[in-house]
């Protein structure tokens, strides 16, 4: 799940700041200077968004070529404006220091919506190469805003003003995530020490990019392609995908398996070539790590090392600590006790689900011990015989098109939105894959903002599906609305025929429209409002996946793919009754994840192996060894490729247990999940506010109280702790 471009506003402070510095001096002839000003005013990337709905990004003039001297010229604009803030003689104030940083770095951030585009959804090796040259540019640029200590002192001087306390709520936020940004980040350091935390930055830049990569060169170098005799358990929609990829890469007449998890989850739960599940699964699970010249290991080891002395100049113990400060969870200590009270539970339950499974390939004649990439087959195996619940007559319900339109029909009740779509060529888009439309108020009829949606997989983009926006609101220089977007990897089936996903596959889209409906109900009047805190971003995501399982959803949406007919009542009693079927496996992996990156992030990198810590500590908590980790080491980019969810893993569980606690709320209402009066306080309290009131004080305005484990350990079908 990465959502607005995580591992860019790492490396480049500057969105989050809206800051800037002087343009560097030049020593090029004058005709080589001029060439170079109208090659930069020519620059697409730099121009205002222009068109209909308040202006929209020319994706369709987007050039490769331009991506470098757009970005070096928004960076010396940007810091440029920054440094008309820093040297005013005027004595600093709320207005012409904090919201004039608001107001900086225009140019650059939107040059970062079309480099976030071609990182994301386009990558070549042509744009990794430009994308390696860059890294520690950028990081050299948000050092010398952070860094900067006239500019400081003025925030610094605003946050310790009696002005302060005249500000409104907002005001006074956006002025202490201005401050603590700066002295979380090298401010308060002495020359010495700034320049080493610099330099450092520079060199992580340049490993997160060489992580992420190295990932996505696996990502592409390993395809399992079958032919017709290796199909065995597969349904006629996953081998039409699966042709349609092999095609795709010039092996027409075969059928490929791609490296993505919408391709290899699917095949290792219905193929029944074992030696072809192990094989899939170790291309997907060794991502990064097949010791060539894309192995990650030397690159985490470097990545923990200096994440470590960075941390040190600010005088914190470990990266853990410094990082969960301004997060909900406030210490790694809280996380891990979070963490630590479902853990022995998922790993019980794994014993029985293994157990349940071995005894149905016993009965089978096998004659195997249950692998990890036995799990999933195995899995619905035991789901067929304690349910009767066949995940691919499921599937056969699961229309991607139709659960489009199921999310529209909840916005619509929840939020009063109305989706429309936008005809083809009035917006410009990147990919001819790639639809939009017009969100408007259901009331009203006011334009609220732009939703595009990019749902399938293809080579350059990465695995995954994230949620992003191309312009966030604000009201502080007048309305802006928003264009938000959602990206996928789903198998895109043959033309004519419709995409089939799986369950979970629903509900991740479904989840990542939760991030779309945060970002289009934002009421906020400040860019730095639309800043995440990372351990609760999640949780207006997660609760949006409830959604799918009403019975309004279910009964008008999920229709099956030939007859049309609805899904029957049996199968949704089915589907019901497994809700908590497999939850040993799912919160396992998860959790093996989660705990692994605080291990990394409290531990000294001096005493870490990177050959053995993974295993070594995961056999310490008794992971079970039919269970690996949802992101290995070698890949685990939401760690390793940026920061934004370095140290903070855990943060997806730390948002369930919000999640599950406000489901019941709407679960024991008089209206259940459409109660109107609870959608009401839902969208004013924890949807428009952003990051403009401290989430937990807006919790407990939704809610009347804060959250606790007990809702999660209900929701999972675990015992409850006493």
């Amino acid at each position: 799940m990465n959502k607005m471009m995580t591992s860019l506003l790492s490396a480049a402070v500057c969105l989050a700041l809206t800051a800037c510095t002087e343009p560097s001096s030049s020593h090029s002839s004058p005709e080589v200077a001029k060439s170079a000003d109208t090659a930069v005013s020519n620059n697409v990337l730099l121009a205002p968004f222009t068109g209909p709905y308040n202006g929209v990004p020319a994706f369709d003039k987007m050039n490769l070529a331009d991506i470098k001297p757009a970005l070096e010229q928004a960076m010396a604009t940007n810091l440029s404006e920054i440094e008309v803030i820093a040297s005013q003689s005027a004595p600093a104030t709320f207005e012409n220091t904090i919201v004039a940083l608001e107001r900086a770095g225009q140019d650059l951030s939107r040059v970062f919506t079309y480099y976030g585009i071609l990182r994301s959804n386009q990558s070549s090796p042509e744009f990794r190469a430009i994308q390696k040259e860059m890294a520690p540019k950028l990081s050299a640029f948000s050092s010398k805003i952070t860094q900067n200590e006239a500019l400081f002192s003025r925030v610094k001087a605003v946050y310790e003003s009696d002005e302060l306390n005249t500000l409104t709520p907002e005001q006074q936020r956006v002025t202490w995530l201005a401050y603590n940004r700066f002295a979380r980040n090298g401010a308060t350091l002495n020359a010495e020490d700034k320049a080493r935390y610099a330099e450092i930055n520079q060199q992580l830049a340049e490993l997160h990019t060489k992580f992420a990569s190295n990932v996505l060169a696996d990502e592409e170098g390993y395809v399992v392609f079958l032919n017709q005799e290796q199909l065995g358990g597969l349904s006629q929609s996953q081998i039409d995908s699966a042709a349609a990829a092999a095609k795709e890469r010039g092996k027409e007449g075969q059928y490929a398996i791609t490296n993505s998890r919408s391709s290899m989850d699917p095949f290792l739960t219905y193929s029944t070539e074992r030696a072809l599940r192990e094989q899939v699964w170790k291309n997907y699970y060794n991502r990064g790590g097949n010791g060539d010249e894309f192995d990650n290991n030397a690159v985490i080891k470097q990545i923990l090392t200096l994440r470590d002395e960075r941390v040190e100049l600010l005088g914190y113990d470990n990266y853990a600590q410094w990082r969960l400060e301004d997060r909900m969870a406030k210490t790694p200590e809280n996380a891990m006790a979070l963490m630590n009270k479902v853990w022995p539970a998922a790993i019980a339950r794994v014993k029985e689900e293994v157990a349940d499974m071995q005894a149905i390939a016993d009965q089978q004649g096998a004659a195997i011990t249950i692998e990890p990439w036995d799990y999933r087959f195995y899995a619905e195996q035991v789901r067929k015989a304690k349910y009767d619940l066949d995940s691919n007559e499921v599937k056969q319900y699961l229309q991607l098109d139709n659960l489009r339109e199921a999310m529209f029909y909840v916005a619509g009740r929840l939020f009063n939105f109305n989706f429309t779509p936008i005809a083809e060529g009035s917006v410009p888009v990147f990919h001819e894959d790639v639809k939009v439309w017009d969100v408007t108020d259901k009331t009203t009829g006011a334009h609220i903002g732009l939703w595009y949606l990019d749902p399938y997989g293809r080579k350059g983009k990465r695995s995954g599906a994230w949620a992003t926006t191309y312009r966030s609101f604000t009201s502080f220089d007048g309305p802006k609305t928003v264009l938000s977007s959602n990206n996928s990897n789903f198998v895109k089936a043959p033309e004519g025929k419709p995409t089939l996903v799986s369950w979970s596959d629903a509900e991740t889209f479904f989840h990542e429209f939760g991030h779309a409906l945060h970002f289009l109900s934002a009421n906020v009047v400040y860019p730095t409002s639309n800043s995440g805190v990372r351990d609760y971003t999640e949780f207006q995501s997660q609760l949006l996946e409830r959604w799918l399982t009403t019975d309004e959803v279910i009964n008008q949406y999920l229709v099956h793919a030939q007859t049309g007919e609805p899904m029957p009542k049996a199968l949704v009693d089915k589907i019901k009754r497994s809700a908590t079927f497999n939850q040993g496996f799912s919160t396992t992996e998860y959790l093996g994840s989660a705990l692994m990156d605080m291990l990394y992030h409290t531990t000294d990198p001096a005493k870490i192996d990177l050959a053995k810590f993974e295993q070594a500590e995961l056999a310490r908590l008794g992971m079970p060894k039919e269970v690996v980790m949802r992101h290995r080491s070698t890949h685990f980019g939401h760690i390793f490729s940026g920061e934004g969810y370095s140290a903070g893993y855990y943060g997806y569980l730390w948002a369930e247990v919000l999640t599950s606690d406000a489901a019941e709320a709407f679960a024991s209402s008089p209206g259940g999940f459409y109660d109107q009066a609870l959608a009401d306080k839902l969208v004013e309290h924890l949807f428009s506010v952003r990051n403009a009131v401290d989430p937990a004080q807006a919790y407990r305005l939704f809610r009347g109280k804060d959250a606790d484990v007990s809702a999660l350990m209900r929701d999972r079908g675990f015992p409850v702790p006493k």
